[in-house]
């Protein structure tokens, strides 16, 4: 086989026999170690000193904070840290954590040395919240019997433990709560290459024969987002698999992309909505997010959450006080010229030629 094709699964993961369906797909492709997670070297390098520091003094690591957007690996991130430290994990979420009861329920259950991961933290309820300040910093919690005047305080020794945060806005986390952490990492968006590697690895798995021009060409439509690369790597292998000999080549990964909408840079469908409603339909702003959730049919946290940020980031569309404003790029993404004294994109990425090839190479 040439080198240019990643033959047979992976040895040290699960084998293609053992993946059936999308959930084991994306349970198998998780790295099990911090030598086999890819991207995120600086994270990597500091969190391999946090944890064979605790494990070199018998201890537990400090609290840890992973923060970043959606799909970066956060939650493989502390999988692996109770790995590493040959310990068990407690998943659990912020919204889940409803009262202080819920949570004083799942520290009572800890053992020494356990790893609690709460996914979103952010969205903790502020009483849960008031309780995990003490159990952080004293390993006890109080919990009241009772109320009013008969009410009592019964003090709760948790065991030692590690809580791993994960958060998409660190922003939000409140500063006593944030402050308790003793090491903070910031997942930063996927290069291009690193992306490739990931794909590589996850074709090992399935057993998949994907070509490296393919692989560059669906991490490059990516959004610098391993969970998305992967995504789009089912859909490919789909459609390989039904139009094709199973083969991941260039053409094929070009022509499923385009029937799955994800253009050359990663826009889909509602991507173009939001652009067209805004250049066409709005003259390029400014415009207010909720007016422009409406002209695309979408509620406004799903605009402002899940299309802005990379539309932003793309340099195709600028927050003003005003509103939201296209930027050049945006008009030549969408083969029209732009008015006289339309925002350039801050990106440097300003002309339709280099806005292909320089997006990804710049995130």
């Amino acid at each position: 086989m040439s080198d240019d094709q990643v033959s047979g699964p992976d040895e040290r993961d699960m084998s293609a026999a053992e993946l059936h369906s999308d959930g084991d797909f994306d349970a198998g492709l998780r790295p099990r170690s911090l030598a086999d997670f890819i991207g995120q070297p600086r994270v990597r390098e500091q969190l391999e000193l946090v944890l064979r520091g605790a494990k070199g003094r018998g201890g537990t690591p400090d609290h840890i904070l992973l923060s970043g957007p959606p799909g970066l690996g956060k939650t493989s991130l502390a999988m692996i840290i109770a790995s590493e430290m040959g310990a068990a994990i407690r998943v659990t979420s912020g919204p889940a954590l409803e009262r202080a009861g819920d949570l004083a329920a799942m520290l009572s259950n800890l053992v020494d040395g356990d790893v609690l991961f709460i996914d979103e933290i952010h969205r903790i309820a502020r009483p849960a919240e008031e309780m995990l300040y003490l159990a952080m910093e004293d390993f006890r919690v109080d919990v009241v019997v009772g109320k009013g005047p008969g009410a009592t305080s019964i003090p709760l020794d948790v065991a030692p433990f590690t809580l791993v945060g994960a958060t998409t806005r660190s922003g939000s986390l409140t500063g006593p709560l944030r402050d308790r952490f003793g090491f903070t990492a910031h997942m930063e968006f996927y290069e291009t290459d690193e992306l490739v590697h990931v794909l590589r690895r996850s074709a090992g798995i399935l057993g998949i024969r994907l070509l490296e021009d393919a692989a560059v060409e669906i991490a490059g439509r990516s959004r610098g987002t391993p969970r998305i690369a992967n995504r789009l790597l089912r859909r490919v292998r789909d459609y390989a698999e039904v139009r094709s000999d199973g083969v991941i080549t260039l053409d094929i990964a070009r022509a499923a992309l385009t029937v799955y909408d994800v253009d050359q840079l990663g826009f889909d469908r509602l991507d173009r909505a939001v652009l067209n409603a805004l250049v066409r339909g709005f003259g390029g702003g400014p415009v207010g997010v909720s007016t422009l959730a409406v002209a695309v049919g979408e509620e406004p946290t799903t605009v402002e959450e899940v299309c802005e940020p990379f539309l932003v980031r793309a340099g195709m569309m600028a927050r003003t006080p005003r509103g939201r404003v296209a930027t050049a790029a945006a008009w030549h993404h969408l083969g029209l010229t732009p008015p006289a004294g339309a925002m350039n994109a801050s990106f440097g990425v300003r002309t339709r030629d280099t806005l292909t090839e320089s997006l990804f190479d710049d995130l």
